[in-house]
């Protein structure tokens, strides 16, 4: 299986300045499987270490660090030979000794030659809590299921992604239906690599739906195990209303739906800690769209997304036969494009936020920053392009550029680009 985040990986190892890094992501979206592969590929050895419930490890880590008393220590562990360049550390699930990630800072300051990546079912959790972390000693990167054209590559379909990356306007339009049912497939499957995986070699979509309740089951488990104990209930109430709040003509995340009389204040520690563990997406609301859009996000208005568009389908009990036609786009008022559409833009740009006006009676479902610019995104779930929203937007804020994706096809006229869901992960070469 092919992971694009490993040319970042790639990048990191030949930077001078490179700092252990860490990468974060929800549990089960490959974290694990991409550092032993990029050891795998790209060094001699590779010492894997795993610090969940290991006592020796415990030892190891003291509150005096002692850099090299650990590499001697990770020598006899493992049984290797550790060196600076050829070596590549695997710290993963970091988190369960904190001493752990507090030694970061002095790889980084005493001893920057070794290469170290960590990760953390839960590290973000750990991070939230205030444990000794190393600020500005450590380099990040996010890690999310895998995209739609990664999901091609899983299936062997090189070509089309040439074809769409290339812009090549005539073969889009002679392959646009293969591309469209791949993409049905993409939204039902999703992108957790077990299931992308499984799906790849077996093409059983009822398979794929019982790994897909196993990772659910699993992220519920966590729950219970890993969330404190007063926040549990609250937690469970915002997971599963996602789905529902998603179905709303307005996908505004509403408190009232969780319960009656339900207020923010009650649910602050639970949305946050869903997002800290990377299964939930929050876009907030803006209303007035300036750079940078960050300052005037609305901390009050947001929509919730989660992590996988499988796992919604999952969740929501959506039916395989649904594949069959074009229902999969346009169930519950269109949540499966949008959903899609913000799980692709979230591999690019790790902040989004969508439009509203002050009367609400116009929204656009995304804004970007792009070259210092602001671009407004429509989500059509399928060929209707009548867009009054855009339009408003349009005639209001005079952008540069908007785009509208949909099931049309690729055009552009004046400031508005049209591009097919299927070529949203290079929309910017349709640019």
């Amino acid at each position: 299986m092919k992971r694009y985040a490993i040319e970042n990986l790639i990048q990191w190892k030949k930077n001078k300045n490179r700092k252990p890094l860490i990468i974060q992501g929800a549990r089960q979206v490959g974290k694990t499987w991409l550092m032993k592969e990029f050891g795998r590929l790209y060094y001699k050895e590779t010492i894997y270490i795993n610090f969940d419930n290991n006592k020796q490890l415990s030892n190891v880590f003291q509150e005096n660090i002692n850099i090299p008393d650990i590499i001697t220590a990770l020598e006899i562990l493992s049984g290797k030979k550790i060196t600076a360049e050829n070596s590549l550390l695997i710290f993963d699930e970091i988190q369960e000794i904190p001493n752990a990630l507090k030694a970061l800072k002095y790889f980084y300051e005493e001893h920057p030659e070794y290469h170290i990546i960590c990760a953390g079912s839960l590290l973000g959790i750990s991070i939230s809590q205030n444990i000794s972390f190393p600020v500005g000693k450590v380099d990040f990167l996010k890690l999310y299921p895998l995209s739609f054209s990664e999901f091609l590559e899983a299936l062997n379909k090189e070509k089309l992604i040439e074809v769409i990356k290339n812009k090549n306007t005539i073969l889009l339009n002679t392959f646009k239906d293969e591309l469209n049912n791949l993409l049905k497939q993409y939204l039902y499957i999703g992108g957790m690599p077990e299931i992308v995986h499984n799906f790849s070699t077996n093409n059983d979509y009822k398979k794929a739906r019982q790994l897909q309740k196993n990772i659910l089951l699993s992220y519920e488990y966590d729950f219970g195990k890993h969330a404190p104990n007063n926040e549990v209930p609250r937690i469970r109430q915002v997971w599963e209303s996602i789905p529902s709040q998603l179905a709303k003509e307005n996908k505004k995340f509403v408190y009232g739906t969780l319960k009656e009389g339900a207020r923010a204040k009650e649910y602050e520690t639970a949305i946050k800690w869903l997002c800290d563990t990377g299964l939930i997406y929050m876009v907030h609301n803006i209303n007035n769209p300036e750079i940078p859009l960050s300052v005037y996000k609305d901390l009050k208005a947001f929509k919730i997304y989660m992590l996988d568009t499988g796992l919604l389908g999952a969740m929501a009990n959506l039916e395989s036969q649904t594949l069959l036609n074009d229902d999969i786009f346009i169930s519950f008022k269109g949540i499966y494009a949008e959903q899609y559409a913000m799980q692709q833009l979230m591999l690019q740009y790790d902040k989004l936020y969508y439009y509203t006006n002050n009367r609400n009676s116009a929204e656009i479902e995304f804004l970007i920053e792009y070259n210092n610019k602001i671009i407004p995104i429509e989500v059509k779930a399928g060929i209707n392009l009548k867009a009054k929203s855009l339009k408003t937007y349009i005639e209001k804020y005079h952008p540069e550029k908007a785009l509208r994706f949909s099931l049309a096809d690729y055009k552009t006229s004046d400031i508005l680009t049209d591009i097919p869901l299927y070529a949203i992960n290079f929309f910017e070469k349709y640019l």
